[in-house]
């Protein structure tokens, strides 16, 4: 009997562990399958960039992704404090910002960052005070789990072409085409026509940076190309009835053309983080993406290969998807 009892103790004993052992696991689990994502930037010329980083935001406070930051690859002088200020008003302040520095020249010529700067909370008061933008990718790749990190850009490709080139420093002694191959997933990319085209990303200012990424990448890349997001109009009147207008975005469209609506091209590439992508879009793999000295680019048809893009399944609702990305916008 007691050696029955004993057993009977020991099997419970046995069983509590597992749990607490297969609870860890589950932990671990969950935390590992939620994506971590560095988005970078262009936050200026166009409204979309606000759009797309407010949907980020809005990712990150439900849990859905865990935004480690943002690189602005911009010459616009407020962008950065632009960010930031989205950064402050979906409440996380801290997430850091990493700008391009040492540009030949800084200029002001968005229609509504330096509005945004000046007008809402920012925690950085200048650009001196940001991170360089390549020690920051460094910085959040070194302290993230092996193949964890997602790279979305949606801008050009200037700051990402300095990633990859950049070589060991105080954050690893990784070069940079290592450090990503053993840190990020996939990247994901607003660049780019297709089959063929010219768009602004890819050439608009630096296409070098272009060919050089798209030459050194070695992982998956999903690109979402000009002729997606044209056809999907956000930031019209349905933002404008669901958004405050104590948010920077709806200022930020209110400046861009009073809510005239805009095609959603920023926004489509972050849409791909989300599950209900897979109801919008199909993904053509059989080939790869070839960009040329100008920036222009072709789809090769072939074996499939890391490149793929994303088009539009022929049922699509353009407007479901629309209001849905408007609806991502809204805190």
């Amino acid at each position: 009997m007691r050696n029955l009892m004993f057993n009977v103790f020991n099997m419970k004993t046995l069983y509590k562990r597992l749990v607490a052992v297969l609870t860890v696991i589950a932990c671990m689990t969950t935390s590992m399958a939620q994506q971590r994502v560095i988005v970078d930037l262009d936050i200026d010329s166009d409204v979309d960039d606000a759009s797309a980083l407010a949907m980020l935001h809005t990712m990150h406070n439900k849990g859905e992704i865990k935004l480690l930051g943002v690189i602005v690859t911009s010459d616009d002088s407020a962008a950065a404090l632009c960010a930031d200020v989205i950064n402050t008003h979906y409440g996380n302040p801290r997430i850091p910002v990493g700008v391009l520095k040492n540009q030949d020249s800084m200029r002001n010529h968005s229609r509504y960052t330096s509005a945004l700067a000046a007008e809402f909370p920012h925690r950085k008061k200048s650009l001196a005070k940001m991170h360089d933008a390549t020690g920051l990718y460094r910085h959040l790749l070194s302290g993230s789990p092996d193949g964890s990190v997602v790279i979305v850009t949606i801008g050009h490709l200037s700051n990402l072409q300095n990633l990859l080139k950049s070589g060991g420093d105080r954050y690893s002694r990784l070069d940079g085409n290592t450090l990503v191959a053993k840190k990020v997933s996939k990247w994901l990319c607003m660049g780019g026509q297709f089959p063929s085209g010219k768009e602004a990303n890819f050439y608009r200012p630096d296409p070098a940076s272009t060919v050089y990424c798209l030459n050194e990448w070695k992982l998956p890349v999903v690109f979402a190309g000009w002729e997606v997001g044209e056809r999907i109009v956000t930031g019209g009147e349905y933002l404008k009835s669901r958004i405050p207008s104590s948010n920077p975005v709806y200022r930020a469209y209110e400046l861009y053309n009073n809510f005239k609506g805009r095609a959603s091209w920023d926004q489509v590439a972050v849409l791909l983080l989300t599950p209900a992508s897979d109801k919008f879009f199909d993904y053509v793999a059989d080939g790869r993406c070839e960009v040329a000295a100008d920036g222009s680019n072709k789809w090769v048809a072939g074996e499939p290969s890391n490149h793929s893009f994303v088009r539009l399944k022929p049922n699509a609702d353009l407007k479901m998807i629309a209001n849905l990305i408007d609806d991502m916008v809204v805190n």
